[in-house]
């Protein structure tokens, strides 16, 4: 099985509306999912969504894992700390930093791993990248904030050296899989420079507008994904 994991970006997508709706019991709560033949569609935001700061996480994988995905692709919305990384970019991270609310299935128990971002399921997603042509940026450092407000200017002049782009997701269910063992890797669709990296204001409609134009690609993608 695989399984695709989608956010706010997918919310007026129609590729998943004949898909089988699912609810899976998890020892952290009932997930809702969506199955087509070895394919499996998540939101990871839920029915009705929450923000990004109130998302079952360890639900959310652990339904994944009941259900046998053995690879988990992503697709995340962020925002740009580089002037080179413009929206309407796309990136696939190779590491992160999240040094804040990190989740874990291991409450209680003293057990640890060492979080590596899976190369065979990277290397994946940019096979699907080659077959719509769409070239993607093959590195980047993805930081991850709680939300759901957008950072400060200062906080952001603070992360600009340590990484690439900035969201509110990834970080988390990479850690979960890791955890698990379940191959897991991201394509993140740049919908915004973060505020004060340009000189033009971050304003919502500009976002918006981006959303709706990368959303276009992301289908694309998506359904050369479910193909395969």
């Amino acid at each position: 099985m695989k399984a695709i994991i989608g956010g706010s970006s997918l919310f007026k997508t129609h590729i998943f509306n004949d898909w089988e709706e699912k609810s899976i019991e998890t020892p952290y709560g009932k997930v809702l999912l969506r199955i087509k033949g070895d394919n499996i569609f998540l939101q990871r935001h839920g029915l009705p969504p929450v923000p990004p700061h109130r998302i079952n996480h360890r639900a959310n994988i652990w339904a994944l894992k009941i259900l046998g995905a053995e690879k988990i692709v992503s697709i995340n919305s962020v925002g740009s700390l580089k002037i080179r990384l413009k929206p309407g970019k796309f990136v696939i991270p190779h590491d992160f930093i999240s040094l804040w609310d990190i989740p874990t299935f291991y409450e209680d128990e003293a057990r640890y791993i060492v979080p590596v971002m899976d190369k065979g399921a990277r290397g994946y997603i940019i096979d699907m990248c080659r077959k719509i042509d769409l070239v993607p940026v093959k590195r980047g450092i993805y930081i991850q904030t709680r939300g759901p407000r957008f950072e400060t200017k200062a906080e952001i002049n603070l992360l600009k050296g340590s990484g690439d782009i900035v969201g509110m997701t990834m970080a988390s269910e990479a850690t979960l899989c890791m955890e698990q063992d379940i191959p897991y890797a991201s394509i993140c669709s740049i919908d915004n420079y973060c505020h004060g990296i340009v000189k033009t204001p971050l304003a919502m409609e500009e976002l918006e507008k981006n959303w709706k134009e990368n959303l276009k690609t992301i289908e694309k993608f998506l359904i050369e994904l479910i193909r395969h």
